[in-house]
């Protein structure tokens, strides 16, 4: 295929023919390139991607793993999958051929990341996205085997130590707050219903119900190239109903009271993370309470929990995971008893409870 000019832009565009997934013969055109060169350069890798086979570079590959994404996982995660791929794995690996790759070549990529300095989460999160593109290739193009698995992998799952605010600590942050009432309604939330921060932002006035004291979580918010983007929630278990204690149910009233709104549709915060990260960075500076994110405001209700003797079945089922080894994985170092089994037993009374 040639690329020819586009008389109404001045740019380049490349026409070509394509079978697609249903096998019907296909038209279309691709425009808006630079030069000439970048033109036939798309269509090549196009091209390559179709064709069911691993004789593709990993850029070339990628291209194809993105194309089959597309659709099929949020935005802001697709956003931050590319991120990781596009700048810790393509510039290293994007020339080979995919055949070529294997667990000599992963683990000498492996030593020029541990030499980054990355946080060994960070480390693990970019093992994990290796490993899950040759996941792909293993189950849609029949690559023979993962070679991240006989590679090994880097990094930790989780941080040595968990960052939480005590209840001391909390009740000294929120005083700070008390002089804006959506930022003190805001944390209040955040800390006694543990919640996420999107969950929170995605929040409705129709999702409080006062007679049965109640809020539902159905929904979670984003800020995706500055539009305010309403999506599902993290996992289908992060959908449900949370009893509200009188005291922030009281608290959530008042504020309600002097919204200049009022549709069961309005979003109770309607503002962004940042507006949080800012106000708790304030927060912070004022009552001189120890430095966390806002996700750990889950993490220091949580260990308040623990101590006041809850069981990690229900704690699991109020956080919304998916699973409760996440919850386990998270939490469990915080129990006196970490025997081995205790995962297998929580895990069958978990399914049984459901």
């Amino acid at each position: 295929m040639k690329a020819q000019k586009d008389p109404k832009t001045g740019r380049w565009l490349i026409q070509y023919r394509y079978t697609d997934w249903t096998g019907a013969r296909k038209k279309s055109t691709k425009r808006g390139f630079g030069t000439k060169r970048e033109a036939e350069q798309w269509y090549y890798n196009f091209a390559s991607a179709q064709r069911p086979s691993l004789d593709m570079t990993f850029a070339q590959f990628v291209d194809a793993y993105y194309e089959d994404l597309d659709g099929r996982i949020k935005a802001n995660a697709m956003r931050t999958k590319r991120y990781i791929i596009d700048y810790k794995l393509t510039p290293y690996l994007g020339n080979l051929k995919m055949t070529e790759i294997n667990a000599v070549t992963i683990r000498e990529w492996q030593k020029m990341m541990l030499k980054s300095n990355y946080k060994p989460t960070y480390l693990k999160t970019i093992c994990n996205q290796l490993s899950a593109i040759f996941n792909y290739a293993v189950k849609i193009y029949d690559l023979p085997s993962n070679p991240c698995h006989k590679a090994g992998s880097i990094g930790r799952d989780r941080p040595d130590e968990m960052s939480f605010w005590t209840k001391e600590e909390f009740d000294k942050f929120i005083v700070t707050m008390m002089n804006k009432q959506k930022s003190y309604v805001s944390f209040m939330i955040l800390y006694w219903m543990r919640i996420r921060v999107g969950e929170l932002l995605a929040l409705t006035i129709g999702d409080i119900d006062f007679e049965k004291k109640t809020m539902d979580i159905n929904k979670s918010y984003q800020k995706i190239d500055g539009e305010d983007v309403i999506t599902v929630p993290k996992t289908e278990k992060s959908k449900r109903v949370i009893s509200i204690p009188k005291f922030l149910l009281d608290d959530i009233k008042d504020y309600m009271n002097v919204l200049p709104y009022d549709d069961k549709d309005d979003r109770l915060f309607p503002f962004t993370k940042s507006y949080i990260e800012h106000e708790m960075a304030r927060g912070i500076k004022e009552s001189k309470v120890k430095k966390i994110r806002v996700h750990d405001l889950r993490h220091s209700r949580v260990a308040l929990l623990i101590n006041m003797g809850m069981q990690i079945i229900e704690i699991s089922r109020r956080l919304g995971h998916a699973k409760i080894e996440t919850t386990i994985n998270s939490y469990g170092h915080l129990y006196p008893d970490r025997q081995d089994k205790l995962a297998n037993k929580l895990e069958e009374q978990f399914n049984g409870a459901w």
